[in-house]
Formats: C-alpha cells, structure tokens, sequence
C-alpha cells in the first residue's frame, strides 16, 4: 500500500504538470514554466519524503536535502536529478517565472517544460520503489 501523504505529492506533482502542458499548447509559457517548476518541486518532495524521510521543506531546504540524498543514493545520482530539479528551479521558476525571460542560451524551455514529465517518472519510479 502506497503511504497517503506520498500519494498526494505524486498526484499533485502530476496535476501540475498536466496543467503546464496546456499553458503551453495555448501559448502561455510563463504560467506553464511555473507551473512545471511547481510539479518539479512536488515531486522532489515526494523523493525526499519517500527516500530521505525528509517532511516537506520549502525554499533552499528542499535543495539542500535534494544535495544530501543524491550524495547517500546511487540512483538518485545515477538519473541525474540534481540537475534536472536545477535547470528547472532556475530556467522555469527563476528566469522564465520571475524574471519573464523567454529567450535563454542553449536552453529550450518549451523542450524543458515537456521533460517535466520524465523527471515526475524518474521520481515516481524511485519513490515506489521501497
């Protein structure tokens, strides 16, 4: 039986997602990299929960204990998740979100809101595992 609260992370981080691929069909790349962002960051909760029982911590907390966990688990490392969860905090949230910044050098936002979704799978993967 999977644990209630990890449940709810993943629906949520999946909800959000499905929400930022319809921002981007209709054209609104700010809301959908910010709401992407946001399923990025629900589903790093789930992992940290699940693999790190860590509760929920917002901000710079969760990057930190994202840093923790991938230094003590191999898969975490192994699938690059650190930098998948970065690129988004700081293309989709920081860049994109914050500063409305549409262009970004050698980075396709639109590519990086759509692979959203195989990190949310990498995650779900890893966090169901146990």
């Amino acid at each position: 039986m999977v644990d209630p609260e990890l449940e709810e992370l993943l629906k949520d981080a999946e909800a959000l997602y499905q929400e930022a691929l319809r921002d981007l069909e209709a054209g609104r790349i700010r809301k959908a990299a910010e709401n992407a962002w946001g399923a990025a960051a629900r589903a790093t909760d789930a992992l940290l929960y699940a693999r790190a029982k860590v509760e929920i911590v917002r901000g710079l907390g969760r990057t930190r204990e994202l840093y923790k966990l991938a230094r003590m688990d191999p898969e975490v490392k192994a699938l690059g998740l650190v930098k998948e969860y970065n690129d988004r905090m700081l293309h989709l949230h920081g860049s994109c979100f914050y500063e409305g910044i549409y262009e970004i050098p050698d980075v396709d936002l639109e590519k990086l809101i759509v692979e959203t979704g195989k990190y949310i799978e990498n995650v779900k993967r890893l966090s169901l595992s146990l």
